[in-house]
């Protein structure tokens, strides 16, 4: 019975100090490999501290001062963690050697090699990147433009400010800012330096977290009427705008005005974006609309519809119509209507070097006035073929009667040569010519410098 009771014994406790001995090792083996890469590790700060005293040196001897000296005794304090290993274990902190305690003791700078020597310590980056965070984007874009050739203007229309461009101008340079206000608002500014002055051309605030799926904007910003008037010039595929927009809607400023506007995503089939606006203005859009007392206000509203024919082609329809006072007093009112169409075709792996984009926009105005009423339609249509990466070709038709006399009408057409050396630079050429209804046609050769400076936002699409 007690040999049973010893061998029974031996087979319960023999592996069980077989296992703990083969664990001990296996822990020393462990802790070794630790300690190696502790080393290492310790190596590679050191290393480090090195090639950043070289380059404090180099600063020194480069800059002669910098940035006022900073005691290293206090820095420990100043960044206020605590040592780690001081914490876990007094007396193996005190161990200058040991290379865990090495590694996990707070790293400080060793300055007393430049304090020894009289040097201030470099001062890297901090405020001045952080002091940016709240400032808006900024950009300044420059539209410079020549012309050539003989106009031919009708006297009735340098009468109205729709006359021939001088040989040279800076025709405009726009200053952009733009920044998300909070989240539930984005605020943008853009002001225009031309030869004449300066012109705030939009100035506005958007609410973009509205309840029920609501945009609200408000302030001064261009109306929503096609789409040629909601572009800025830089924006436009050519040097000049259509004659439609010259003769019924108040040529480069167009339908902008103080007001406010609601838009809002509406349902429809089919995959189809289906978009409402409506706006409201004081009432001056150049000679369209003027507001001659407090109630003179003019309306705007606009649907818009957008549908992906293909994976490479799209369609976007829109109608609009505006309605407000003219200057001949308040009893006079101008009726606007609108139709507009844009094509465009865009290869998915070579949008860059190839794409097409084809406009029409026709115009129906209704003015009041003595003794009759003047009934105008003026359209264009253009198409843009962008060659390669750089190279865009195009082409415009036109046709108008004017808002105040509609049984005169003027038509024309353009070819337009754009060649861009980068994202933020073009060089445009266009050729015109206008058929005046009276006096000598107009044949002129335009060309365009435009530059963009800093961050400038994307225009809606």
């Amino acid at each position: 019975m007690k040999e049973a009771l010893l061998v029974f014994c031996v087979v319960l406790f023999v592996p069980a100090v077989l296992r703990a001995q083969t664990s001990v090792e296996e822990s020393e083996a462990r802790f070794k490999a630790l300690e190696e890469r502790v080393r290492a590790l310790e190596a590679e700060v050191q290393e480090l501290r090195a090639q950043r005293m070289a380059a404090v040196h180099l600063a020194s001897a480069r800059n002669g001062s910098l940035s006022p000296q900073v005691d290293s005794s206090a820095i420990p304090e100043l960044v206020g963690s605590p040592d780690p290993v001081k914490a876990a274990d007094p007396v193996r902190a005190g161990d200058p050697h040991d290379p865990v305690a090495a590694a996990l003791s707070p790293q400080v700078p060793d300055t007393s090699a430049v304090q020894a020597q009289g040097q201030p310590l470099p001062n890297y980056g901090g405020a001045s990147a952080a002091s940016k965070i709240l400032n808006p984007d900024i950009s300044m874009i420059g539209d410079f433009i020549g012309a050539t050739g003989k106009a031919n203007v009708p006297p009735a229309l340098e009468a109205i400010g729709q006359g021939p461009l001088p040989v040279l101008q800076m025709h405009e340079s726009e200053l952009g800012l733009q920044a998300i206000i909070d989240p539930y608002a984005r605020g943008d500014f853009f002001l225009t330096f031309g030869e004449s002055g300066v012109a705030l051309e939009e100035g506005y605030i958007t609410f973009t977290a509205l309840p029920g799926g609501f945009v609200a904007k408000g302030g001064k910003f261009r109306g929503d009427f096609g789409k040629v008037n909601t572009l800025h010039n830089h924006v436009l595929p050519w040097i000049d705008r259509p004659l439609v927009t010259d003769r019924l809607l108040a040529g480069e400023d167009g339908i902008d005005d103080a007001g406010l506007s609601v838009t809002r995503i509406l349902p429809a089939p089919k995959g189809i974006f289906l978009e409402g606006t409506a706006q409201v203005f004081r009432g001056d859009s150049g000679d369209v609309f003027t507001s001659s007392k407090r109630g003179d206000a003019s309306v705007l509203g606009h649907l818009r519809a957008y549908r992906d024919i293909t994976d490479q082609t799209n369609l976007d329809l829109g109608i609009s119509y505006a309605r407000g006072h003219n200057d001949l007093g308040s009893a006079f009112l101008t009726d606007l209507y609108g139709l507009d169409a844009t094509l465009r075709w865009t290869p998915l792996r070579r949008t860059i070097y190839h794409n097409f984009v084809g406009r029409a926009e026709f115009v129906w105005s209704r003015r009041d006035q003595l003794p009759l009423t003047q009934r105008a339609f003026g359209f264009f249509t253009s198409g843009d073929y962008r060659l390669n990466r750089r190279w865009t070709v195009g082409g415009r038709f036109d046709r108008s009667g004017r808002a105040r006399a509609a049984n005169l009408i003027d038509d024309g057409f353009s070819g337009v040569l754009t060649y861009w050396p980068s994202e933020f630079s073009q060089v445009r050429g266009q050729y015109r010519f206008t058929h005046f209804a009276e006096g000598p046609d107009g044949n002129e050769l335009l060309f365009q410098f435009i530059f963009v400076l800093g961050a400038h936002g994307a225009h809606p699409f």
